[in-house]
């Protein structure tokens, strides 16, 4: 992993990257001040009604925002670019000559884009209990079964709420790196896994594919809402899993071989 560094530091130089870790830091107080002005709560979202009753409801509605649009975008910024912006620049031949094999620059590369991404969930994460707090206090939480749940165990929900997006989220960016591997264009690898996962939201939200929906790259990034109930039910995190890791491999295992396989000049 001695190419892991460099591509660290690659990635957090770009501007979209930097800006990217400016909005999971400042986004969930600036909601939260708004929410503080309005009249009004977004009682249409889940937790919605007791974001100013506790500070636990405001991050649980930043991840329900996140979890059906922003984490794939996030995923697609960062790695949608790492492997075909080499070719938009023609590094590839120098970059193959610092005496690093395919292998080693295609694990630095990976390895980069998965903790970049997981940096800036937990960054998101951290901030939106910290503006919850800020806003309305450490008070208890009405979980979606109508409990009551104590400040210490809704945080520790809270968290785990969020770490459940962790595996979705690898997989989106598995499927960036594949179209950046296999377009070799930026464009594609930053824009087509964003419009895939729109498809896949919509399809899901419409019911288009009945019980099919369960396979979709998005899905499990739902599968927090049965942790934060008193009867906490774990099917859909497992079977999350079990998609994400699908994902991952159906996308990282050809995209391997085609870089491994391609002609570099």
């Amino acid at each position: 992993m001695k190419t892991l560094p460099w591509e660290l530091r690659k990635l957090l130089a770009q501007g979209r990257v930097r800006l990217a870790f400016f909005v999971c830091l400042l986004g969930p107080p600036l909601v939260a001040l708004v929410l503080s002005a309005q009249s009004g709560l977004p009682k249409d979202t889940l937790f919605g009604r007791h974001v100013l009753s506790s500070g636990f409801a405001l991050p649980l509605v930043v991840l329900g925002f996140c979890s059906l649009w922003a984490f794939p975008v996030l995923a697609s910024l960062v790695a949608g670019e790492v492997f075909a912006g080499e070719d938009a620049h023609g590094t590839w031949s120098s970059l193959l000559t610092r005496g690093r094999s395919r292998g080693e620059v295609f694990s630095g590369k990976l390895l980069a884009c998965c903790l970049v991404p997981t940096a800036l969930l937990a960054t998101a994460a951290v901030s939106s209990l910290a503006a919850g707090v800020a806003l309305a206090g450490r008070e208890p939480l009405v979980s979606l079964s109508g409990s009551t749940l104590s400040p210490g165990r809704a945080t520790v929900l809270v968290l785990a709420s969020w770490a459940t997006a962790v595996p979705p989220l690898l997989a989106c960016t598995a499927l960036a790196v594949l179209l950046s591997v296999v377009s070799r264009s930026t464009l594609v690898g930053v824009g087509a896994p964003v419009l895939l996962a729109l498809l896949m939201q919509l399809l899901s939200l419409l019911g288009a594919l009945g019980t099919s929906t369960n396979a979709l790259l998005t899905t499990p990034f739902l599968a927090w809402r049965g942790l934060v109930r008193e009867d906490a039910y774990y099917g859909p995190l497992w079977q999350g899993a079990l998609v994400s890791l699908a994902w991952t491999v159906a996308c990282l295992v050809p995209a391997r071989v085609v870089l491994m396989r391609r002609d570099i000049r």
